[in-house]
């Protein structure tokens, strides 16, 4: 596929992605999705989908809700994973999703709102998205757009039709994967009366999946007529408690995690959170001598070097981070967060040419995440190739929805880069979305 179709579906997320209030961005840690992705396996896999072309990613946003916008993603609020008791409710949110997907209703979705040319650009978006058909895309983080309110709801709510075929494809995907359906009463029941609330106070999810009475009823005959009930696996479970450990322990206060480290399930999960809940003090002593005794426990997972890069990075230990983040690498020598942790590591350090490569490297496994693009520019910068660092700017702003400073920037690298060049074509494609992006505004 031509680099503009991928890049401009990317910049279809920036338009339809909606983050109520004020936009968010998404957590990208390794650890999270790898865990997440653990757990959403067996589901996808029972959905007739691949695990491997469908991601878990976590927006970081207090209100409860998840939702689909492609076929290649599952995004969940970080509220709604922390609300979840179990790994089954998780899974029980995926398989739904996973149902969405299934049944096509995104794909039917595009097609109507094509036909939607509001002030929002949602005309420009979806044109694009109708000619790239099935292209691969996923969300980046700091994403600064969302579309108005009217349009938000035309793309993220799902009909009760489509509800109703979702819910009993998700509870035959459960069964399908030894989860306790019960899990997916259990989430519902998070959200019972919302209907009764006004819009606007009514949780996201509730918005875009209407829940009902019926629909609840229906739910619970399919539930009792399955007659079937699962425990977790010890190695679900571990997951989710890993997962929501991490993630707890970056989202709340220290204080409250400390107070909590004894319902940690297993003493690498204690010794994490115990890490990162003094680094946030901060307290770099302890967070460190914590780090060093969980690496010690677990000298092979890649996640755990990882964190103890961050943490050695963010206490100005450069040196050390990269020994750390080098060690994560050849643990997981194709996880992209890691590369990337690695190349920032190696920015900071001073050793530029290295951290150039370590960056070339993750962003050709994840060309959308702009904090790679971002350190890559400066990468680029520090080693004299200003077209590279002003082509890989352009497409971080086109990827946050400033489209005024991506056609700057890639303006600017087009007189920089050689005529016919890769990288000056890929200039040309950020200045053809942007111009486009900027046109529907007007």
């Amino acid at each position: 596929m031509r680099y503009m179709a991928r890049f401009a579906l990317a910049v279809l997320l920036a338009w339809v992605i909606a983050l109520p209030a004020q936009a968010r961005g998404l957590i990208r840690d390794p650890d999270i999705e790898y865990a997440l992705g653990q757990l959403a396996a067996p589901v996808l896999r029972a959905a007739g989908l691949s695990p491997a072309q469908v991601r878990i990613l976590v927006i970081d946003d207090p209100a409860l809700n998840a939702f689909i916008v492609d076929n290649g993603h599952i995004f969940i609020h970080s509220g709604m994973l922390l609300k979840l008791d179990g790994p089954a409710q998780l899974q029980a949110i995926v398989a739904h999703e996973a149902a969405h997907i299934q049944n096509g209703h995104i794909a039917r979705r595009m097609q109507s709102l094509q036909r939607v040319n509001s002030a929002t650009g949602l005309g420009m978006a979806l044109a694009v998205a109708a000619a790239l058909g099935g292209a691969d895309s996923r969300g980046a983080s700091g994403l600064a757009l969302g579309v108005a309110s009217t349009a938000n709801r035309i793309f993220m709510s799902h009909t009760r039709a489509e509800e109703s075929s979702a819910d009993a494809a998700a509870i035959r995907y459960m069964l399908r994967a030894g989860v306790d359906p019960a899990a997916f009463l259990q989430v519902l029941d998070i959200f019972r009366g919302q209907e009764l609330l006004s819009q606007s106070r009514q949780d996201p999810y509730a918005v875009t999946h209407p829940l009902s009475r019926d629909r609840l009823r229906a739910i619970s005959a399919l539930v009792d007529a399955s007659g079937k009930s699962f425990q977790p696996t010890a190695e679900a479970q571990y997951w989710f408690a890993r997962a929501l450990g991490k993630l707890s322990a970056f989202s709340r206060a220290p204080g409250w995690t400390l107070r909590r480290l004894d319902r940690s399930p297993s003493e690498d999960i204690r010794l994490m959170r115990s890490a990162i809940a003094h680094h946030r003090k901060p307290d770099a002593r302890r967070a460190l001598a914590e780090i060093d005794r969980l690496a010690a426990l677990r000298p092979r997972d890649p996640f755990v070097h990882e964190l103890r890069g961050q943490i050695l990075l963010e206490s100005r230990q450069a040196g050390a981070a990269v020994a750390a983040y080098k060690r994560a690498s050849e643990l997981a020598p194709g996880n992209a967060l890691i590369l990337g942790g690695y190349g920032r590591a190696l920015l900071a350090a001073g050793n530029h040419s290295a951290a150039r490569q370590a960056l070339e490297r993750a962003r050709a496994r994840d060309f959308r995440d702009p904090r790679i693009l971002r350190d890559l520019a400066v990468a680029y910068a520090k080693t004299g190739a200003a077209g590279e660092a002003s082509v890989v700017t352009a497409e971080r702003y086109a990827l946050m929805g400033r489209f005024d400073d991506a056609l700057f920037h890639a303006k600017r690298a087009e007189g920089l880069l050689p005529r016919g060049s890769r990288a000056g074509l890929r200039a040309q494609d950020v200045i053809s979305a942007a111009e486009a992006a900027l046109n529907q505004r007007r």
